[in-house]
């Protein structure tokens, strides 16, 4: 049985307590040292430094003429297509629900200004493997890039690659697959290797390593977010099942070690009702060392004096998902600013969300969620403006934009608009 600790309002140091739960992303120096010379070494040697790294991290001999992943999808048994098929349907059906639109207005002048969306190229995505090989984000990602139209996506996984994930890269509409992961997938995918062109935009979640390449590589890429270490916070009071709270917390505990997870009430009973059904729910998992480690280092167990206090604490913690388990949740709504996710009501288990009610589960992790939100079908195109102009639009701002010239003494702007406005 695994003793928590319940942080408390009436704790004499609860506003230090707080303050603690408030994060931002700060990487080790140790991780970014040696993401920095695994990216270096991959720039001067392309194929040969992504086998050398694939050897030493990944204890797979592989190489450069079996990267690529060539041979057919074993085919799955009937139910994990069926759960394949269902998850895609809803994927692309949320995915085209959202897909940005090309627009313009007429601004005061007379002018016409816009936006017009444009599908990257080429992209690369990152699926994690190893001991849970993350089969629904290749789901959540490459459906969405499909549904943008997205020509050329390109998916790098860990060697080996489960075969049902395999199948799932291919069903969702990936055009290629290598069998690299870490540090070496995201250099490859950022630089380009003789063997591994070099894409527009990388998306998708990873270990701390893989996330830390992802942030150096910006600039000769794009990327979509930050995602690490799964996490959730549920927030809930009143008539809440602590079953299903204690369900939910030990679901995103066993991600990995580095998980965290968070409870916030008001009532010290439902706190201790969650902490005893966690305790009987354990045994019958299997992943215990994991769970055990995120329990007892990554676990946090919260009564505030009252739900503003709860939403106050939330929004500064900035969960990637949160489960909302209070009376009336949906009146507090938009006053959670900060949340990857947000599942309402008893039945709405977090599950559901990793696996196939259609957003994707790539979701800002860390307290990144007061600065990002989650990946949607947007994250897939480059947006460029339009901008329109008649003669008789340009000449009635002339004025104005020849007082801009000059307050900010550009003369050759200023006589850009001066020649067209006096022009036959």
């Amino acid at each position: 049985m695994i003793d928590f600790k319940i942080l408390r309002f009436s704790d004499l140091n609860w506003q230090q307590e707080k303050k603690g739960l408030s994060r931002f992303y700060l990487p080790s120096k140790e991780i970014e040292q040696t993401v920095k010379r695994v990216l270096e070494e991959i720039i001067r040697n392309g194929d040969k430094a992504v086998s050398l790294y694939t050897e030493q991290f990944d204890k797979q001999s592989i190489s450069p003429g079996t990267f690529r992943i060539t041979e057919k999808a074993p085919q799955p048994p009937k139910d994990v297509v069926d759960a394949l098929r269902w998850a895609k349907r809803n994927i692309l059906c949320f995915a085209k629900a959202n897909k940005p639109k090309n627009w313009s207005i007429t601004n005061r002048e007379g002018a016409r200004v816009g936006e017009y969306y444009t599908p990257f190229k080429r992209i690369g995505v990152y699926v994690p493997g190893g001991t849970a090989p993350l089969i629904s984000t290749a789901l959540m990602t490459v459906c969405f890039a499909k549904a943008a139209g997205v020509k050329e996506i390109v998916v790098c996984s860990p060697p080996p690659v489960n075969p049902i994930l395999h199948f799932a890269i291919i069903y969702s509409g990936a055009t290629e697959i290598y069998r690299i992961g870490g540090i070496q997938a995201i250099g490859a995918l950022a630089y380009g290797t003789e063997s591994i062109p070099k894409v527009e935009k990388i998306f998708g979640p990873g270990n701390a390593y893989v996330v830390e390449a992802k942030r150096q590589v910006i600039g000769p890429v794009s990327i979509d977010l930050l995602p690490g270490p799964s996490e959730i916070a549920v927030f809930a009071s009143g008539p809440a099942n602590p079953e299903f709270i204690a369900a939910d917390l030990l679901a995103q505990a066993e991600h990995g070690p580095s998980s965290k997870i968070l409870l916030v009430s008001p009532e010290n009973s439902l706190l201790q009702s969650v902490i005893g059904a966690i305790n009987r729910q354990l045994p019958s998992l299997k992943r215990q060392q994991i769970l055990k480690e995120v329990l007892t280092g990554h676990a946090y167990f919260v009564q505030v004096r009252s739900i503003d206090e709860g939403i106050g604490l939330i929004n500064d913690f900035a969960p990637e998902h949160l489960s909302l388990q209070i009376p009336g949740a949906k009146k507090y709504l938009a006053q959670f600013k900060n949340c990857g996710a947000i599942y309402i009501g008893p039945y709405s288990a977090v599950a559901a969300g990793d696996f196939l009610a259609g957003p994707s589960h790539t979701l800002p992790t860390g307290g990144a969620a007061k600065s990002f939100s989650g990946l949607t079908i947007s994250h897939f195109y480059k947006k460029t403006s339009v901008i329109e102009y008649s003669k008789k639009a340009l000449c009635r701002v002339s004025p104005l934009l020849e007082t801009f010239a000059r307050i900010e003494s550009l003369d050759a702007h200023g006589a850009s608009i001066t020649i067209r406005k006096e022009s036959k």
